[in-house]
């Protein structure tokens, strides 16, 4: 076992304060050529023959095609025959193993088989998930473990080409319980790689030991020969575990996080700009506001469609009680919002006083507003609040550069990785920004009228 492999299974395997483990999903993230297969195997072993929390274990290792499920399955049969202890166990046949002790099973299932219905496993080791379009296999076998009293899912791959994919999609999801965003203490994510946001020189030497926890295990020449005749497409998604994006990652990595000021949020009475960006139904609605006197970032508001909701729809009445609620707390100078799927509302909110202006998610809008926003960035002009889903957003943005200028944009139309937090932001800085300037030009006064001023409550 090397260190990283060991340190793995002590976090995979924690146990709660009732004895029972912790974590029901666990899932690894790790760069081809560093023992995943193995590490895979060797755990479903460990199922089959010596976890005792189900008798009669029936573990399931599966893949997206035959090929890579007969990979594991050798593996794991190499094992028993080269252990004299698990040889006198366990019984090698020709499509699963058997363990006399425990009573189990270990069978390799794939994708390509058809969906694998009617078992009832103690664990299942889904091998480069990353390679399935749907989440079809998995969720058969996932669903099939209702009678066991403590089943494993452990998922284990490198990043793959669908970064809009299902393992993708377990992958934002796991980063967003890491980072606090989400409470689920049933799963666990570890992720040795490129990590979510974060632009690297694939031909850097540091990079690729810092990606590739089994480096002392490696040759740096095999590397160097595969970076010069590998597209760096593939090169980055198979040696750096990185998927590989439509576009151009817009933002350095650790650059916003080091702009984290938690201790300086908002307080009641602040002078504020806020940005809108909202959606009908399968995607985001946020609301961000910006503080004129120091451009400090916060989150006001956020709802997110459920990646599993296909039916999802923007709590409308919320988002428009949010803005009021808002107007009532702060002293707002204006809610700038993207008319496109709020221009009914947003000309209610203005019938009822509020400081509302539009703000179309177009080029000739967007592309100074990105800009200054990058700027502000990078020399450090501005500060938030550290909240996670707004850094998540950012981390989603990819640059598209064309004649008319750089903007940010999803990756592809159809893409679930949101990004509404982002563009509310750098909607509310760019005008945050142009009020500021006004208020030098005028020498501290406000030179067009006065902060729109709602009867302050305490109500949040």
């Amino acid at each position: 076992m090397l260190p990283w492999q060991t340190e793995f299974i002590n976090k995979a395997y924690r146990i709660r304060a009732d004895g029972r483990r912790r974590h029901r999903t666990v899932v690894l993230g790790v760069a081809r050529k560093n023992g995943k297969t193995q590490l895979a195997a060797a755990i479903a072993l460990y199922h089959l023959c010596a976890d005792t929390r189900d008798s009669a274990p029936e573990v399931i290792c599966a893949a997206n095609t035959r090929d890579q499920a007969r990979l594991l399955f050798a593996e794991a049969s190499r094992m028993v025959r080269m252990s004299p202890i698990l040889a006198q166990m366990c019984t090698v046949l020709r499509d699963r193993i058997t363990c006399h002790t425990s009573g189990g099973t270990f069978r390799a299932v794939s994708a390509d088989a058809g969906l694998q219905q009617g078992l009832n496993p103690t664990c299942v080791i889904v091998d480069e998930y990353a390679q399935a379009k749907t989440s079809d296999l998995f969720d058969a076998l996932t669903l099939g473990s209702a009678q066991r009293r403590e089943p494993l899912f452990l998922v284990i791959s490198t990043a793959g080409p669908y970064p809009d994919g299902p393992f993708a999609g377990l992958v934002d999801y796991g980063h967003r319980v890491a980072s606090g965003e989400v409470d689920d203490p049933s799963l666990y994510l570890e992720w040795h790689g490129v990590q979510p946001g974060e632009t690297v020189d694939h031909s850097d030497p540091d990079v690729w030991r810092r990606c590739n926890p089994s480096w002392d295990l490696m040759s740096e020449e095999d590397f160097t020969a595969a970076h010069r005749r590998t597209p760096e497409s593939n090169f980055r998604m198979y040696r750096l575990n990185e998927f590989v994006r439509g576009g151009s990652v817009w933002l350095p990595h650790t650059a916003w996080a080091a702009l984290a000021a938690p201790d300086k949020g908002f307080r009641r009475g602040d002078e504020i700009v806020v940005g809108l960006d909202a959606a009908w139904r399968n995607d985001s609605t946020a609301i961000v506001g910006v503080r004129l006197s120091d451009l400090h970032t916060e989150v006001l508001g956020h709802w997110e469609a459920p990646r599993d909701d296909p039916h999802w729809r923007t709590p409308v009445a919320e988002v428009m009680d949010r803005v009021r609620a808002i107007c009532r707390r702060y002293l707002v100078r204006e809610v700038t919002a993207d008319p496109a799927w709020f221009s009914v509302q947003l000309q209610m909110l203005s019938d009822d006083g509020l400081p509302m202006t539009e703000f179309p998610n177009s080029v000739q809008r967007m592309v100074p507003a990105t800009q200054a926003a990058y700027t502000a960035v990078v020399d450090g002009l501005v500060s938030h609040s550290g909240q996670p889903a707004l850094a998540r957003h950012l981390g989603n943005c990819v640059l598209r550069q064309d004649s008319r200028g750089e903007r940010i944009t999803k990756e592809s139309p159809t893409s679930r990785r949101h990004i509404d937090l982002a563009v509310a932001w750098v909607m509310a800085l760019h005008r945050a920004q142009l009020y500021r300037d006004a208020q030098r030009r005028s020498d501290g006064f406000l030179v067009d009228g006065d902060p729109w001023r709602g009867d302050l409550d305490d109500e949040w």
